[in-house]
């Protein structure tokens, strides 16, 4: 097995990275319980203690064969521009707050993104979009989401993803994304307290948000994903729609800077935290 130098720290790595050995961030130990059924996902999930127990039990996750393999797959082949990196090689957790004011809730990790740094949104073109929004906001410390370690810091907003497995070609299938979400539903538990503002990047991301705020819509019907809507919830908290900033919504003009600074400008207001 072939280690190689993290890119920040310089602490050789295999890849996929063994949970427990260094890597920045990694909530797991080698003893963290490995869900390899939907079933097994959802017993520990619904026994998470907490945050920390629960990231720990989704950074180790195994219970989808073809997610598995494929995440496992891109971590051994590499892309060109990282073939001396070593790549986490493992499901994604949600970044942020433990209480925070906002959830960013998108699709999945990208292949050579999170599956390669280990962090929600860090390393690719969708996530260069996405913090640099955030940061304009104010509601992230810097810019730039490069590596693990780079200092990237919030104490406002989560982000996450509602498959936490890089899947081919970005569409994960029906029962993958049913096996996943109660990681994430019981993520939305322990800080749903705290929330003020959900905003969604693409449908995808709208859809898992209207699964978790089930009991918290208003009116009959579903209401539908668009750029800029907006939902005020009988809760009180609201949910804000987003295109998401992948690589051709940015490229092809559908989604610009200027749009993405509308949303989270308007979320952080609607959050409290700007007048």
């Amino acid at each position: 097995m072939t280690v190689l130098p993290h890119p920040r720290t310089g602490v050789l790595f295999e890849s996929p990275v063994l949970p427990g050995t260094g890597w920045p961030g990694d909530p797991a130990v080698p003893e963290t319980p490995v869900a390899t059924t939907a079933r097994k996902v959802a017993g520990l999930a619904a026994a998470a203690g907490d945050l920390a127990d629960l990231d720990a039990m989704v950074s180790v996750c195994r219970a989808c064969p073809r997610l598995v393999a494929w995440r496992e797959e891109v971590a051994v082949t590499k892309r060109r521009s990282f073939i001396t990196e070593p790549y986490w090689g493992r499901p994604i957790t949600g970044w942020g707050a433990a209480r925070p004011k906002i959830l960013v809730l998108g699709l999945a990790p990208a292949a050579h993104g999170g599956n390669r740094t280990g962090r929600v949104f860090t390393g690719d073109r969708s996530g260069d979009q996405l913090f640099a929004a955030l940061y304009r906001a104010g509601l992230v410390n810097q810019p730039t989401s490069v590596d693990a370690a780079d200092g990237l810091d919030t104490n406002e907003i989560r982000v996450a993803a509602a498959v936490r497995c890089a899947p081919p070609a970005n569409k994960p299938a029906p029962d993958e994304r049913s096996t996943c979400e109660p990681w994430l539903t019981a993520e939305w538990q322990m800080i749903a307290p705290s929330v003020r503002v959900i905003v969604t990047l693409g449908a995808f991301g709208w859809e898992a948000a209207l699964r978790l705020l089930a009991n918290d819509l208003p009116g009959p019907g579903k209401p539908k994903f668009g750029h800029g809507v907006v939902v005020e919830l009988p809760s009180g908290r609201q949910l804000l729609g987003c295109y998401h900033p992948s690589q051709q919504n940015m490229f092809t003009g559908r989604l610009t800077p200027a749009m993405l600074d509308d949303v989270f400008t308007d979320a952080a207001r609607r959050a409290g935290l700007r007048g």
